[in-house]
């Protein structure tokens, strides 16, 4: 193999991608060379990709503050480990036998996407054994419509996740390269999911010639979704125009590319075109843009400018090329190395947090400004971030669907750039910005001609805002977790809907309280104070001072739990906490000491525990549940993952009952391997278990109460138990911890300190309120919610049987439509063949009167893009008749609408 060798003898990686693409051009035939190389007619354009990126002049920023960088990103609901994917590029087979079932193991590895080419040298079943993370299709659309849809269900077969038109091809460009080396494919090289009997494939420009559709037009998007429930993107926008044309096609997303440079010779490099793409776009698809990509570095200054990520095609083809798998991985994992470095060097705490004010003007002194509620446009040296005289004139646009003719159209080519804002989080409805409704979005974030005193009076506005307002990016990155806005949208929905029935609150039934109860609960704790001996002095500054921090009915919690769970906790080992939320927050903050330890979480995952650590800057890693559970095995392999990349996994956290958002229970058996794997890997788990209390029948008992050797820190909340407003939980804690001394203390202890930072204490009214219930049922909550569980028990049983009666076996066989069947709590899932994102979401709140939630909402990581969490718990019967009967219409519309039928392809939950 071609290369220096380190002093070992051992083969040393290449530092750089130039570097791989000089090891790659030294193994491969000059004419392959030159086939995965030119570009069309004198490769201007191929050149002036790479160009433009070396044009841009990135801002360093020091003592920010900002830690160790998140790259990761959101795009058509999936989370990628960065933003960036591989791009489609034919016959990989041309590099190494492998071909894509290589390239699908390092993107895999590293976390991204792969962009797999009509012209495949792999099988589509074969791409997807081997791959780890989301696949999509590059499409080709033929002459012969019925081979295009043949490709297109084999891809969903296999699992693939989204459509990507290549629309830049009506013909091949001219290739003088490929003309002068006359290439042909060798015998061997054919297109493995293409008919092998219908063309001859040996010359690829004289098969595009005859073989793709010269007569595309715009209806394409619509037949693609005649054919397909997958997501579609246009791949081969070079203007605003057809940005918007896409869109109102109905596209998911756009692909900024010329090719790499392969079609059009002549044409703008592709950064110099996203900006204005990007204002027109307006965050209403995912925007990607290929094209020069050559460091981590370009990664950056592509999202500063408007892109969600990049496609990065060449160099992958050379790393193949130089060591198989292990070659494209080492390529790709120096891009994501460069681009933390980046982030690091220019202080962006996060992806999303990348905007034009990274951007460096001609002279370095004023940083590039721009909305992210909506496009910008700026002019002299601050848009100017690609050097070159024509960049500081002014360029016009126009809101989505305006036309583009007459004197303010802009012009047939040329640098193009305006500074777009950062958009919304692809697969969110058109109108969503996660702030405005339509009508207040078409007022505040609709870009404005530039007139001068429009854009004097932006410029003092600009400038006051400057001095009195704040940036998002200067606040903590958990601001801007993809959570709170999901969460934000979701309560916007509500909001303006009140009347539909909602399955979305996961809240107690209301009908189950009563307004004088709360005071017969406080006095009856005074009352036990007082038959206690304290006196009325006593009495009074137990009810109107702070109290201890750790709180002062921890005695009544631990009778409770050892009533009522087989729990043996003392006293000094509880702390009473302001819910469950405030216990996750605590037990994080002293359980997460260094940047290496790991958080596991069961995932679907309820938002509280990881939207604590994004705050507290904790990194999760998640273990996704299988169709029936949690397996433990799938635990094991996550610590191990963990600590072969050199960090500790510190705790798991799990509800394994009735779980949140899921539905459902760890075994007994999960429940004893889970705590052998505890004490074999000294790990701590985090058991939250809210429904039990309330849910019927005989309950399984809590891995607190199996706990032998302190492993469970056991989060406990009366929330749903005796009610909501109290906001009052508790955490056992009884793990011991040592000083240098030698001195031992509980964690709890630990906890309380840090609480006493935090709320100081749980409020003293709610403490007793909370004690009178526990007094007035002698800690027995099983007792007293014996009424409410069976209420909850036969919401869930009307819930289920309703669905059965609008779905019998056959229909929902047919229609890929299914739910579990959870044994109580307040919640279960439903698989859909359809994408459940907030676009549908809006349309079952619209147009059948029903409202639920995502269950995309509740993962960690990618997950959950065609799956529903429904809650019936704060339902009467009736509605949850009603409520189904319409959710079932929406199922069906939906089915419809997306041409879905049969099994969901690819993952579903």
């Amino acid at each position: 193999m071609t290369g220096r060798t380190a002093p070992s003898g051992a083969w040393r990686p290449p530092l750089s991608l130039d570097e791989y693409a000089e090891r790659a051009r030294t193994r491969l035939d000059p004419a392959v060379w030159d086939f995965i190389e030119g570009g069309a007619g004198d490769e201007r354009t191929l050149t002036a990709n790479r160009a433009a990126f070396d044009r841009v002049r990135l801002r360093p920023r020091v003592l920010t503050g900002a830690g160790e960088g998140d790259p990761s990103t959101t795009v058509l609901g999936r989370r990628w480990a960065a933003p960036v994917a591989v791009a489609p590029m034919a016959y990989h087979t041309l590099m190494h036998p492998d071909g894509e079932t290589a390239t699908a193991r390092a993107a895999g590895a590293a976390g991204l996407p792969l962009v797999v080419s009509t012209f495949a040298g792999r099988s589509f079943a074969e791409i997807a054994a081997v791959a780890g993370s989301p696949l999509w299709l590059q499409v080709y659309c033929f002459r012969d419509r019925a081979t295009t849809r043949r490709l297109v269900e084999r891809a969903a077969d296999a699992g693939f996740e989204a459509l990507v038109l290549t629309a830049d091809t009506p013909r091949l460009g001219r290739r003088l390269r490929d003309l002068r080396n006359d290439f042909r494919l060798p015998p061997h090289i054919t297109p493995a999911n293409l008919p092998a009997d219908e063309a001859d494939y040996s010359s690829p420009s004289e098969h595009g010639r005859t073989g793709l559709d010269p007569s595309l037009d715009w209806s394409v998007i619509a037949w693609l979704r005649s054919v397909s429930p997958l997501p579609v993107l246009v791949k081969g926008v070079m203007t605003a125009e057809d940005a918007r044309c896409a869109i109102a096609a109905g596209a998911d997303g756009i692909v900024v590319s010329n090719h790499g440079g392969r079609q059009l010779d002549g044409t703008a490099a592709t950064l110099e075109v996203l900006p204005r793409i990007a204002a027109a776009v307006d965050g209403r698809c995912a925007l990607l843009l290929d094209g020069g990509v050559r460091r981590g570095r370009d990664v950056l200054a592509a999202l500063a400018l408007g892109a969600d990520a990049v496609l990065l095609g060449r160099p992958v083809l050379h790393g193949l090329a130089v060591a198989g798998a292990d070659g494209a991985a080492g390529v790709l994992d120096l891009v994501l190395d460069e681009l933390s470095e980046a982030m690091a060097l220019t202080g962006t705490a996060t992806a999303a947090g990348a905007d034009a004010a990274l951007l460096a003007g001609p002279e370095d002194t004023t940083a590039v400004r721009h909305r992210r509620s909506g496009a910008a446009t700026t002019t002299g040296p601050e848009a100017a971030p690609l050097a070159g005289p024509e960049d500081t004139t002014a360029v016009r646009h126009h809101p989505p669907g305006a036309t583009t003719t007459g004197p303010e159209a802009p012009p047939a080519a040329g640098p193009e750039n305006t500074v777009p804002a950062r958009h919304h989080p692809p697969g969110a409805a058109p109108w969503d910005d996660r702030r405005h409704p339509p009508e207040s979005a078409a007022r505040h974030d609709r870009p404005r001609p530039h007139e001068p005193a429009a854009e004097a009076a932006e410029a003092e506005a600009t400038e006051a805002a400057e001095t009195t307002g704040l940036r998002k990016e200067d606040l903590h990155r958990s601001v801007s977790d993809p959570v709170l806005d999901t969460m934000n949208f979701l309560n916007e929905i509500t909001g303006r809907f009140p009347d539909v029935v909602s399955f979305a609150p996961g809240r107690p039934y209301e009908e189950f309280f009563d307004k004088d109860e709360i005071l017969d609960h406080v006095r009856r704790y005074l009352d036990h104070l007082a038959a206690g001996g304290a006196s009325d002095e006593a009495i009074r500054t137990a009810l109107y001072q702070y109290g201890p921090t750790a709180g002062q009915i921890r005695g009544l919690i631990s009778d409770s739990l050892r009533a009522d769970e087989g729990i043996d906790a003392p006293p000094g080992a509880i702390v009473v906490t302001v819910g469950a939320q405030e216990g996750m927050l605590l037990a994080l903050r002293a359980l997460f000491a260094g940047p290496g330890d790991v958080l596991l979480v069961a995932s679907p995952c309820y938002v509280g525990i990881t939207g604590a650590a994004s705050l507290l800057g904790v990194p999760v890693r998640p273990v996704e549940e299988r169709a029936d559970g949690l397996d433990v095995a799938d635990v094991e392999a996550a610590v191990l993952a963990e600590r072969a990349r050199g960090r500790r996994p510190r705790a798991f956290y799990v509800v394994p009952d009735h779980s949140n958002p899921s539905g459902n229970t760890l075994s007994r058996r999960a429940r004893e391997e889970l705590l052998e794997l505890a004490a074999r890997h000294d790990l701590l788990i985090l058991e939250d278990s809210p429904y039990r209390l309330v849910s019927p029948g005989a309950q399984l008992p809590t891995l607190k109460a199996m706990d032998r050797t302190r492993r469970v820190v056991h989060l406990g909340s009366y929330a749903k138990s005796v009610f909501p407003g109290a906001r009052v939980g508790f955490v056992v804690a009884d793990q011991p911890v040592r000083d240098p001394s030698g001195a031992e203390s509980l964690l709890a202890d630990e906890l309380a300190k840090i609480k006493s930072m935090v709320t100081v204490n749980t409020p003293a009214l709610s403490q007793a309120a909370v004690a009178g219930a526990l007094l007035a049922c002698g800690g027995r909550l099983t007792e007293r919610n014996a009424v409410p569980a069976k209420h909850y028990g036969e919401a869930l049983r009307v819930t289920l049987e309703q669905l059965d009666r609008h779905f019998p076996e056959d229909v929902r066989d047919r229609l890929g439509i299914g739910w579990n069947r959870p044994s109580g709590g307040f919640f279960l899932t439903v698989r859909v063949p359809f994408p459940a994102d907030n676009a549908a979401l809006l349309r079952s709140a619209e147009d059948h009167g029903v409202i639920w939630t995502p269950m995309a909402y509740f993962y960690p990581g990618p997950g959950g893009e065609r799956s529903i969490r429904l809650s019936f718990s704060y339902l009467s019967t009736a509605r949850i008749e009603d409520g189904i009967a319409r959710f079932a219409a929406f199922l069906r519309a939906e089915t419809e609408r997306s041409g879905a039928t049969g099994p969901t392809p690819g993952r579903d939950a």
